[in-house]
């Protein structure tokens, strides 16, 4: 019978269905962080238990971590104390940390991938939202919250509904100037930020298909923002020569037995889903957001929506959302000032996409009155951008090169927003307060889209300067 990657994961992991009818499944892959892991510690000591499989959980310091100076002590006494609570952690139960002088640190979604740690047919749980990233290997990646997170320190066990499946194709080939975060914008803008609630998401088709990893990470990384806890991507060749000679990859024969155990875990052809959508990848164009979830975008060279124009049931959050923008239906979104551009997050600090916005960056200066950052996803992420001269493209640009962590995308570290400003950003949510203040505005879009607002001082369209 023709299963789906879904089922056969699923399947290999089951431990027993629970009385809830919840399945618990077997973890095999744990990642932690500053932020939501301290609770849960402080729980399992409580309790008395240890860290079942202290092997199978890595730990990083991302979200709370200052991207300007990282010297340590650090001068956000919460930082220092939260830091200094998930490095005693990992040393008491033996559990791997990649601290800041490790050469491995980053954001959690980026280095788990990078690490090679993030493996095709397994299962991944982390205590972030967006852990949905790791599905881009052909894993089911779920975020948990912190109670969750201590059950999976002391079971290695997380308990969990079976949810739908829904498959994404996007067929066709992608416009110049149109890249991932318009694919992932323009399917949440159409099935709703609610629409993928009790689903997973499978994402294929020849768009999918033809897309880096590093790309299909973009995708599969705003699940979240759709309502859909899991999204992935079924392994293939391209998945297979990413992750040949990682760190923590199979290597030599281990590699080969692998790829066999991959590819057998992809979904078969014919395999039954419980829904289907299509989309058209010639008619996607490089998207904005214009309100305050990631699903209120238009194409950036169309006009902000009118309420009146929403289905009954979005009409309020609607005129909520233009109200706190401060926007007015009907205008166009080209030439909404800015006052911040930032390139980073978990969505988009990858070395391609630092060489994409690079790429548009050269040459060209960040308007007058314009602040802009480029945040890299990691250390090592730096290190290669360093390497072929991309921060200097920055540097010279006008732009602010700083070091790995989250940064601006969620304000819980130095760098936040002021004010009613607006930032142009590549990261993933544009709720009330998600940049650090609570009156400030967030514009997401493509990394190469946030370099044509920061030259222009203004949404601009990225195709323009691609010509």
């Amino acid at each position: 019978m023709a299963d789906t990657l879904l089922e056969k994961v699923w399947q290999a992991h089951t431990v027993r269905t629970m009385p809830s009818g919840h399945t618990q499944l077997f973890v095999g892959l744990h990642l932690i962080h500053e932020v939501t892991s301290p609770q849960a510690f402080q729980m399992i000591r409580e309790a008395g238990f240890k860290v079942r499989f202290p092997e199978r959980t890595f730990a990083t310091i991302d979200h709370i971590v200052p991207t300007a100076s990282q010297l340590r002590p650090f001068n956000d006494v919460l930082a220092e104390d939260m830091t200094v609570h998930l490095v005693r952690s990992c040393q008491d139960y033996g559990i791997p940390l990649f601290d800041l002088d490790s050469g491995r640190q980053g954001i959690v979604h980026v280095i788990g991938p990078e690490l090679g740690l993030t493996q095709p047919g397994i299962i991944i749980a982390c205590g972030d939202s967006h852990t949905s990233t790791h599905g881009a290997l052909g894993a089911l990646a779920f975020g948990i919250g912190t109670s969750q997170v201590r059950d999976v320190l002391a079971t290695q066990c997380l308990a969990i509904a079976k949810p739908k499946l829904r498959q994404i194709r996007v067929d066709g080939q992608l416009a110049r100037g149109v890249y991932a975060k318009d694919v992932i914008l323009t399917i949440i803008q159409r099935l709703g930020v609610k629409g993928g609630v009790g689903y997973a998401y499978e994402y294929s088709g020849s768009a999918v298909e033809a897309m880096s990893l590093e790309e299909r990470l973009t995708i599969c990384n705003m699940s979240s923002e759709a309502g859909a806890r899991v999204g992935y991507v079924n392994p293939d060749e391209a998945t297979f020569a990413y992750l040949k000679g990682r760190p923590f990859a199979p290597q030599g024969e281990a590699y080969d037995r692998a790829v066999a155990w991959w590819k057998s875990m992809a979904t078969d052809p014919g395999a039954p889903f419980d829904d289907m959508v299509c989309l058209d990848a010639e008619s996607i164009q490089p998207m904005v957001t214009w309100g305050i979830n990631p699903g209120q975008s238009v194409g950036v060279n169309k006009r902000i929506p009118h309420p009146a124009d929403a289905p009954e049931s979005d009409q309020a959050s609607w005129t909520e959302a233009l109200a706190f923008m401060s926007f007015e239906p009907g205008r166009p979104m080209m030439g909404i000032p800015i006052d911040v551009a930032f390139i980073g997050s978990c969505t988009n600090a990858r070395l391609s996409d630092l060489r994409t916005a690079a790429a548009v960056a050269r040459g060209r200066k960040v308007a007058k009155g314009v602040r802009a950052l480029v945040v890299p996803g990691s250390q090592a992420v730096a290190k290669a951008a360093e390497d072929e001269g991309l921060h200097q493209i920055f540097l010279d640009a006008g732009f602010e090169w700083r070091k790995a962590g989250c940064s601006l995308c969620l304000g819980m570290n130095e760098d936040k927003l002021k004010g009613r400003q607006i930032c142009a950003s590549s990261s993933n949510r544009n709720f009330k307060g998600r940049q650090g203040s609570p009156t400030g505005r967030t514009l997401l879009m493509s990394p190469a889209m946030v370099v044509a607002a920061a030259i222009a001082g203004e949404v601009a369209d990225v195709r323009e300067l691609l010509k």
